[in-house]
């Protein structure tokens, strides 16, 4: 196994963080991964106090490097908490500000963001925060751009994530960002989550959970993966499942929180920055190979998931580049 990144993501750990986003960062950026046979990254966990203790005493983080680990930093995941009222250590704060002032990309998860904010590295930036604390935050906050509904924001150098299951979201966007839609690929499969979900946050925060374990769809899913270049439809799809249409809706909604053709698009959009990475095929036989018919249709549907073009694509993730 090589290690052939140098990229170091610390994430800082404060009294009450909550150890689920703690958890995502570790899974995302902290993993060894024999199946790509390299390491994506050089990760370290820093806190301000040689004891910390997490959310509501679930337990006591010890042994980890000090504060000083942050000033090492390419990209540095800030603390976040439930109490997003409470003021931050003023020794957190001038951490973030100096990796801001050095050129290391911030990242917040959830409550994350005010976090970022009281640092003042957000004013005049786009960012977003859990729904439920909207009004608090443009309250305190007025001078960041706030953005409602999206799962998460991506303003360059700082990076922040709506709520706590959204920061897996906005790891695997980090990952495909530094090293590709395949390799994002690879590491969500590891985690068994979307590399991609469609929609915003509140869809997903009111979408009702099912009464009861559905039949599972991963038989179908891997089945419409490998076949992804063909004319599949959502009548094929369920004819496969040997169900209704109507039902296989009803089960990728429950499943999944999106609609089978959403579902499709999305997987065609990942084969297809795959396809695109490689540099072997022009964008019409990208188009052609993933599903989505002509070049025009993969450049919409390619700048409404990443907002590039796929010459701007390749430029930025292709192999070589």
């Amino acid at each position: 196994m090589t290690q052939d990144s140098s990229h170091r993501v610390v994430v800082i750990v404060d009294e009450n963080s909550n150890p689920f986003e703690l958890g995502c960062a570790t899974e995302v950026f902290g993993l060894r991964r024999p199946e790509l046979g390299r390491e994506l990254y050089d990760f370290a966990l820093c806190s301000p106090e040689p004891r910390t203790l997490m959310r509501d005493g679930f337990f006591t983080l010890t042994g980890v490097a000090g504060l000083e680990a942050a000033d090492t930093a390419d990209t540095l995941i800030v603390p976040n908490r439930p109490d997003a009222e409470v003021p931050r250590r003023p020794a957190v704060l001038a951490a973030i500000r100096r990796a801001h002032a050095r050129g290391a990309r911030l990242v917040g998860f959830c409550s994350g963001a005010f976090t970022l904010a009281e640092a003042g590295v957000l004013d005049g930036r786009r960012a977003t925060a859990h729904w439920q604390w909207v009004d608090s935050f443009r309250a305190r906050f007025p001078a960041v751009r706030l953005e409602e509904d999206v799962l998460f924001v991506d303003d360059g150098d700082i990076l922040t994530a709506a709520g706590s299951a959204a920061a897996l979201d906005l790891g695997l966007h980090v990952v495909r960002r530094d090293h590709g839609a395949e390799v994002a690929a690879a590491v969500s499969r590891r985690l068994v989550f979307a590399v991609h979900r469609d929609g915003g946050q509140r869809q997903f925060v009111e979408h009702p959970l099912p009464t009861a374990p559905d039949t599972t769809l991963g038989p179908l899913l891997e089945w419409a993966r490998g076949r992804l270049g063909t004319p599949l439809t959502v009548t094929g799809l369920a004819v496969r499942a040997a169900v209704s249409p109507a039902t296989l809706h009803r089960r990728f909604r429950a499943q999944l929180g999106t609609t089978p053709l959403a579902w499709l698009t999305a997987e065609r959009i990942v084969l297809a920055c795959r396809l695109m990475e490689r540099g072997e095929l022009g964008t019409e036989a990208v188009a052609r190979a993933s599903g989505l018919g002509t070049a025009a249709n993969l450049r919409a549907q390619l700048r409404r998931r990443t907002g590039l073009t796929p010459s701007a694509y390749r430029e930025r993730f292709a192999s070589g580049s």
